[in-house]
């Protein structure tokens, strides 16, 4: 325990130093204050809409595709990076195993993220707070929720980079196949199951079936949770959903890792 504890501290240490924690949460702040003041405009008593669900709507739908892209960007060089570098030769050295290795990176990596997310999205409901924006228990429960389910799709994301980063062998390629994976699971896999939906016509996809497709991607996982009311999925299954959809990665990087040479 006290391994990976040093090394998670490292790595928030070196995410410090190369400021990816000003960088995110600069990025995730500004962005979430500018949909809180421009989204909740046209909400009020006019269409019946809470200024806090047009604020949970709108990060929701910012988190989607920024948070992935940011947990690749900070974990695709996490292994093949310090194996260039010959930093995890020496690492290794020390009496700590990959595994240990592998888990302190990865909650040092969770942590920056986690960090940048809660302050970032934070300062939005700061801002709704300060211009007089009415919140209720219920509205406040279901922005952490929010802001949990934004924390475990970053993990999803940081798992997917470390076993890219575990079965490469240089950081170009690293990168290339991490933007190829957020590509497909942000944009194509939406696309491409829209347009099989319209082709089909509603004749052999059922239900099940589309529920079933949806859960495959964890983008989809993370929008039925926080878009949908929870009314395809429970927010028990959805987040057990974001977990294997970590523990999965992971351990292909954990095992892809201790298979490697240095």
């Amino acid at each position: 325990m006290n391994a990976i504890l040093t090394i998670m501290a490292k790595e928030i240490r070196q995410a410090v130093r190369n400021r990816w924690v000003l960088a995110a949460t600069l990025l995730l702040g500004a962005l979430a204050l500018s949909l809180t003041f421009l989204g909740t405009a046209p909400s009020g008593s006019n269409v019946g809409a809470r200024p806090l669900d047009v604020v949970i709507v709108s990060l929701s739908s910012l988190t989607i595709f920024l948070v992935p892209l940011i947990a690749l960007l900070i974990s695709h060089d996490a292994i093949v990076g310090d194996m260039e570098r010959g930093t995890m030769l020496l690492l290794l050295s020390y009496p700590v195993a990959r595994w240990q290795v592998l888990v302190g990176k990865f909650f040092g990596h969770l942590a920056v993220l986690a960090f940048a997310t809660c302050f970032g999205y934070g300062a939005a409901v700061a801002a709704l707070l300060a211009t007089g924006g009415q919140m209720d228990q219920e509205g406040l429960a279901a922005f952490a929720a929010m802001i949990g389910s934004s924390v475990l799709l970053g993990a999803v994301f940081v798992a997917i980079g470390y076993s890219v980063s575990a079965l490469v062998r240089d950081r170009g390629t690293a990168a290339g196949v991490c933007i190829g994976l957020w590509l497909l699971l942000v944009l194509v896999y939406d696309m491409a199951l829209l347009g099989l939906l319209v082709l089909d016509r509603g004749r052999n996809i059922s239900g099940a079936a589309l529920n079933a497709l949806l859960l495959l991607n964890p983008t989809d996982v993370y929008r039925l949770l926080n878009l949908t009311g929870f009314a395809n999925v429970s927010m028990f299954s959805g987040m057990a959903g974001l977990a294997l959809w970590t523990l999965v990665p992971l351990a292909l990087a954990s095992l892809s890792f201790s298979r490697r040479e240095l």
